[in-house]
């Protein structure tokens, strides 16, 4: 896989950053950005910087460990939250993390979306969002790996919402996508609840998604034994487990 020029890709991680902030998923120094350089190197949002005032000078480069290689701030302890999603699956190029409230207000819930309840949103972003279970940097990093390996945006109990993709624009598409979601959700709920597809209209839609954007999923067993499955609601789960028996 092509990387694009480092200068391309801080231009467009400001721009993410930005853009976060304008769309109040982030407050204070909250949110964090990353994109794969090559070579086991990645430019980032540094620590301790508003979202919005980010620059493309303000940034930092990482390895793998978080270890800071270039750039003139701290580099942010959830690096370990990136460096999860980069272990865990090899198409994975970009990273965002942020705190959207709707999507987060379930999280902090507890509350999953469950099976598919529209058909669009399965193209886009898959038939599952898991809710991983709560964990600071480096200690769900199973889990992550685990939720990674079936879907390409995540809702972090307690926390907030991931996203991964081939690029940051894909990335904040996903974050976009996932928080419109959670809003219709919230209001279904309001009135009835949502009423779910059936699982034969899901599956076509689901292969469009995986024929669409296709992962590279690594295989950690070794890394993490016990790994954990993240939760997806008990029908979600049903769901999800007959996907894979079925075309997976």
């Amino acid at each position: 896989m092509s990387v694009p020029p480092e200068e391309t890709l801080r231009a467009d991680l400001v721009s993410t950053a930005h853009a976060l902030h304008a769309r109040g998923w982030v407050a204070n120094h909250d949110g964090n950005v990353t994109a794969a350089l090559g070579e086991g190197r990645y430019v980032a949002t540094p620590t301790s910087v508003s979202k919005g005032a980010v620059t493309p000078e303000s940034l930092i480069v990482v390895d793998l460990d978080g270890k800071k290689l270039a750039g003139t701030r701290g580099a942010f302890s959830e690096f370990k939250l990136h460096a999860a999603a980069y272990r865990a699956r090899g198409d994975v190029q970009a990273v965002v993390h942020a705190h959207p409230p709707t999507a987060t207000g379930l999280a902090v819930a507890g509350v999953a979306l469950g099976e598919p309840f529209m058909a669009e949103p399965v193209v886009s972003l898959g038939p599952e969002i898991p809710l991983v279970p709560f964990g600071l940097p480096g200690q769900n990093d199973a889990a992550i790996a685990d939720a990674l390996a079936r879907a390409d945006v995540l809702m972090l109990a307690n926390h907030g919402a991931l996203a991964v993709g081939p690029d940051l624009e894909t990335c904040l598409l996903r974050l976009e996508l996932l928080e419109h979601l959670c809003r219709i959700f919230v209001v279904a709920r309001q009135v009835g609840g949502p009423k779910r597809l059936p699982i034969e209209v899901v599956e076509p839609l689901a292969a469009k998604h995986r024929s669409l954007f296709p992962r590279n999923v690594r295989d950690l067993a070794s890394s993490y034994p016990s790994a954990p499955s993240a939760p997806a609601g008990d029908a979600g789960r049903v769901v999800a487990d007959a996907l894979r028996r079925f075309g997976r």
